[in-house]
This record gives C-alpha cells, structure tokens and sequence, in this order.
C-alpha cells in the first residue's frame, strides 16, 4: 500500500508510454496482452436456472445509498431534497451510536482507523468496525438490531493500524420465501477472511465457501510475504463480489501480485481473475493492486478498477519492462474479467501515486455532445476525464517531458513523459517548488528554508533520490485527492473534490546507509526497508520542528467544478487545521481525508478536516452553511438516505492517524426537526 492511503501501494523504456495524447489513442485501445488476465474458470458458470437480472441504472431512479460511495457509478448523489440551503441551518444530530471498537495505540491494540461509510439497505443502517464486527441499526433510531463478531485476531498484520472501510450488501433478485441469505451482507478482515452473513438475523450463511467464510489468503501463493488484507468492502455487481485486497507494499522488493478476484456472491466460487502484472513481472515485484473501491456500469458491461503502483513503492530497477497496467484505470468485462481498456495515469511510477478512488461515471454534455464519460481523481492532483465506452480523452490528455533522474540511483530507467490532462486544471499547482510559509520559517529559525535549499527539485515527477534531504514532492502519497474520490449532480452536471495541498520529501538509502539511518517508521510515514531492493527509503512531510507546515497554506480546498466545460466553478479551503488544540484560520484550510456527499437540494456534506467538523456547502456558491462538532476527523464519505419519510445524513467518526492522533467510535447521524 501507499503512503497515505492504506493499502498496497509503486521506472520506464525509452519507449513512449501509450494513453497520453489524442495521437496516442491507438495505442491505448490495442488489445492489450493475454496475461492481464485469468480466462473465466469452470467454476465462474453462473448457477443453473439463475435468472437474467435487469442491469442497474447508471443513476438509480430511487435514492440508493446501498454501497461504499451510495451507487455503483460513485457519483455520492442522493436526489433527496428535503434539505436545502434554506433549511439546512437547522440540522439537528437525531442519534449517534459508539461502537465501543476503538484503540487509540497507548494500550496492547494498535490504534483504530474507521473510514467505513455506513450502507443502508434492507431498511437497516449496516457498518463494519474496526474490530472487525458488522453492526445492524435502525436507521431512524441508532437501535441495535443484531451484531455479528467475526472473532478475528486485532493484529496489524499488514497495516500500522486496525482498519475497515465498511460493508457490502447484496440481494437475490429470485428470492425463495422463508430460505436465510437471500440478502447478505459482506465483510472482510485483516487476515483475508470474508464474512457472508444474513442481513435479516446476522446469522453466517452456509452456503458461502465455508459455511460463511471464504479465505482468500488460500489464492496468496506468489511471494507471500503477508496475508491480502480485506480492508475495503467487494464491489457488488449483479452476482458478482469484485474483490481487491491491501497489503504493505513499501516494505518488500517482492510483494503478492495484486490479483483482483470475482466471487460469486451466492456461493463464494472464484469465477475469474485479473492480474496486471505479466508472468515474469509477477514473480521479481508484485501489487499493482487495487486496494479501494470500484465502479460500474452494468448497462455496458464494465467494472472500472483503479490499479495501484508495483513494488517496491519508490525503486523501480526491478520492473524496467512497461508494466502498462499498473498505476492506471482499467475496464474489465464483468462476467469475463478480459480488459476492455486501460489507461496509464502514470509511466514507472516512483512515486506511489496508486490510483487510490473509485472512478465517477458521469454523464455530461461537451460542446453538444452527450458523452458517457468518467473522471479519475488522482494523487498528483490532476482529473482525468475520459468517455467511459472506450478510455478516449475527453478534453486532450498530453505526454509531456519530465525531469530524469540526477543519476545517484543504480538500475533505474526512467519515464521521459508522463500524462497531463489540459482539463480539468490541476487541483494544486506542481508547476513550480511551493513557497516556503514565511511565518513556519520565521518562528523555527530558518529551518524551513534550510530544508527546500537541500531538496532536490526538477518540477513535476522529480524521481527520488539519494542527495541531500532528498526529492520533494507536491504532492505525494499523502496529498492531492484520496479514497474519498469525486462525488456528481446530475442535474447541474457538477464535480465535487476536496483536495489536500501536502509537501512531502522522500530519500533513498543503500543498504549500508539505511542501517545506520533507519530510525523506525510512523504511520505510513518514516523508513521503509523496501527490503531485497539495493535501497531503502525515508518518506517525511515537510513540517518544521513545531510541527509547523513550511509550505504556505492553504492546507486544503473544496472545488467545484463545471463538467460540460472543464472549468472550475468555485473553490474555497475547508475545514481548519488543529495543532497543539488551537484551530487556525479556516481561511488556512485543513488537509483532508474522507470525501463529498452531494444531494439534490444542492447541499454539499463532507467531514474530512483535522478540526473533527462535520459541514454542509452550498453547491451553488461554496458557501458554508452549516457544522458540527463530533468525536473524531470523519474520514469516510457521508451516506444520505431517507427512512419513513425523513431524510438523514450518517457521519461516521473514527478518525484517521495519518491525518491527527484523534480516533473514535461514533456514529453521528442528522435530520431536521419533526
């Protein structure tokens, strides 16, 4: 994983890599090479006399919030409209429920991370702890209705923390009267265990794998070094449970192959495989995995995975080849598993620029136009736009020329281009070093200055080094757009992204070096063995020693933007920064993890920020409405939904210690007055 993400996380030719420019589209669309993926097995038949189900609209007629990012398109819209900007001021919290499943490191657990967006369904609220438990709730009350433990050890096996990102929920179009599991709900665990329960009772459903639990680490046979953490709910389409899996891919030069499984949802049967790795490429790296949500649009057929980076994270000697697949948006075919298209977003990455959310599948109108088309949200801070059918640009996407290395690094060959898009504008701008913050440097006594002066820095895709303090970048793992992804309206056809302005510096070790240097890590950040790669490396954010930021703010911003012309409508900095219990200035920002709600009554819901705010935006201005204070940064996307008639927005609260040592149990849940 990556730095800040979680999960698994990832040199070139002197060939131009394909998928940049509008020149560059045959490239592309070739077909790409068998080894992509697994042909469907035997086992992958859909079962005997199972009926033909209807394929879910890409915008669902009724509000739906029955996955990770509300529908399957990922567009985090609910066309509920009883709030709005009017009334929106008088949201009241209605409930709130704490899980008890919570460690915030001091004691024998390691400390929770809670990214999980609750999923409503089967008029139930259901959530995924971090002690790897499934809560059932009555959505209009917080009520318990059952809870299932699935008893699984609280190590941090393969991550810094205990994490969950939720569940998933899936129904029998058929379904038999009086049978259990013709609805069940999914969870996975740290050790590669997956959970099938029913939804009605939460009792574990027989029929699936073994008697309800499928162990995935049984498919973990290619340098295996740790189990294939299941920390992200399936995707669920049609029958279908898309499976990727975490890992720790900054520690090993050889990692697991970042398979991606289809399980059958009834049963728990493999049905096909994706791997973006080549036979050889799989055997001397590994990951290039997909770690976070997906998308789908099952009118076409397709399910769009965000692929991460090779290991190791920030050496690339060992994977000179182009590995085309890696670092990329790939369609698959979802009864097949085959690749439609791909597109690379990134050449030998060195950067651990996984693709880290779910593409949102929009439909807009350019210039006319109606395009079925997807936006990928990136690490870099750059939005890729592209028709969905086929992975063609939909505003040009160039190849452009980026800095070589400055040769202290043996066996790398680097990228001499890298895709840029023309539109949308960068989130950030990485056109030039970020500014050293007067006042960061002023009270530390010229530190700050002192630092960028030793680190190397070419512009764009600068490649790590072993000079100095090392490579800065802007942004890196832990900046730019993070799981949370985009959320969509439909109806005014605009984008929503909240986006983290970080500094971060990364220097490679040889391995005499690094045993002298390694001074242990921290979450996702500090030294990384990359063990069995000639180098290790250190990853830093550029704080001074008050824990100052030395690069001027703001830290963080929400933008919007119009999808029929490209260009940004508004953006504002969101959320305050915390340091030593004092807020700054919002006008500052706040570095965010978490994403975007957007409804119909033109609100905006995010959590996201250090403060530990929860807040509503006018969609129409940027405007700040309303906020809350709760436990902990809510770091998942809200979930919008309505029950007997009420509209609801659930926040959950856990925290994230990648972004603040502030963890929590809650679930904080608001309606308006009765």
């Amino acid at each position: 994983m990556t730095a800040l993400s979680t999960a698994t996380r990832t040199p070139f030719k002197s060939v131009m890599f394909g998928c940049g420019a509008v020149t560059a589209l045959a490239i592309c669309l070739t077909p790409l090479p068998l080894w992509a993926q697994d042909q469907p097995t035997e086992e992958s038949a859909a079962p005997e006399g199972a009926p033909a189900r209807a394929p879910v609209p890409l915008v669902p007629g009724e509000p739906t919030w029955d996955s990770f990012h509300g529908q399957l398109n990922a567009q985090k819209y609910s066309p509920l409209d009883q709030i709005t900007a009017d009334n929106v001021g008088e949201l009241e919290k209605v409930w709130e429920v704490h899980t008890g499943d919570v460690a915030d490191g001091s004691g024998d657990l390691p400390a929770t991370v809670w990214s999980a967006t609750p999923v409503f369904a089967n008029d139930t609220l259901y959530i995924g702890t971090p002690f790897y438990r499934i809560l059932a709730l009555d959505p209009g009350s917080g009520e318990e209705k059952w809870s299932f433990d699935t008893q699984s050890s609280l190590e941090a096996l393969t991550q810094p923390a205990l994490k969950n990102r939720g569940v998933a929920y899936w129904e029998a179009d058929d379904p038999v009267a009086g049978e259990p599991c013709q609805k069940i709900i999914y969870m996975g665990t740290m050790d590669a265990q997956l959970f099938a329960v029913d939804a009605d009772s939460g009792e574990q459903c027989a029929d699936f794998a073994d008697n309800g639990v499928l162990n995935v680490n049984q498919w973990n046979d290619t340098n295996d070094h740790w189990p294939l953490s299941l920390l992200q709910p399936p995707t669920v389409v049609g029958e279908h449970l898309i499976l990727g899996w975490a890992g720790m891919d900054w520690a090993y030069e050889q990692a697991p192959p970042g398979t991606v499984y289809s399980i059958n949802a009834r049963t728990g049967e493999r049905e096909w495989t994706f791997q973006a790795l080549s036979d050889q490429m799989r055997e001397q790296s590994g990951t290039a995995n997909v770690w976070t949500h997906m998308s789908a649009d099952e009118e076409l057929g397709l399910v769009y995975l965000p692929v991460s980076s090779p290991s190791p994270n920030y050496w690339g000697g060992n994977r000179t080849e182009e590995v085309p697949l890696g670092t990329s948006t790939t369609a698959l075919d979802i009864e097949t598993g085959e690749v439609v298209w791909s597109r690379q977003w990134v050449h030998h990455d060195i950067w651990d620029y996984d693709i880290n959310a779910a593409p949102t599948l929009m439909d807009i109108t350019v210039n006319g136009e109606e395009i079925p088309a997807l936006i990928q949200s990136t690490k870099m801070g750059f939005l890729f736009v592209v028709n969905r059918k086929t992975g063609e640009d939909v505003w040009p996407i160039e190849e452009r020329s980026v800095p070589g290395g400055d040769g202290s690094v043996e066996g790398e060959v680097y990228a001499p281009t890298q895709p840029f898009p023309t539109k949308p504008a960068p989130l950030l701008d990485q056109s030039e070093k970020p500014k050293v913050w007067a006042l960061a440097d002023a009270v530390s006594f010229g530190e700050c200055s002192a630092l960028w002066d030793d680190l190397h820095y070419e512009g764009m895709y600068t490649p790590p080094t072993t000079q100095g303090e090392g490579t800065l970048g802007y942004p890196i793992s832990a900046g730019g757009v993070q799981w949370g992804g985009v959320a969509f309206d439909p109806e005014s056809q605009t984008a929503i992204v909240n986006t983290s302005h970080i500094v971060q510096y990364i220097k490679l070790y040889n391995r005499d070096d690094y045993e002298l240097a390694d001074s242990g890590s921290g979450n996702e950040s500090g030294f990384a063995p990359q063990e069995g790669a000639p180098y290790g490396m250190r990853l830093e954010v550029a704080l001074n020693r008050l824990g100052m930021p030395c690069w001027e703010p703001p830290f963080g911003e929400l933008v919007a933007l119009d999808m029929t012309t490209g260009d940004v409508k508004w953006r504002r900095p969101v959320g305050a920064s915390q340091q030593y219990g004092f807020f700054m200035p919002e006008s500052w920002g706040s570095p965010t993890i978490g994403g975007p709600a957007v409804t119909a009554g033109d609100i905006i819901f995010i959590g996201a920020s250090m403060d530990a705010k929860v807040r509503a935006y006018s969609l129409e201005t940027g405007e700040e409405l309303w906020s809350d204070q709760t436990e902990a940064p809510s770091v998942s996307n809200p979930a919008v939904y309505e029950y007997n008639g009420r509209q609801y927005v659930a926040f959950v609260s856990g925290g994230n210690t990648i972004l603040k040592d502030q963890v929590g149990d809650q679930i904080a849940v608001y309606a308006l007055p009765e």
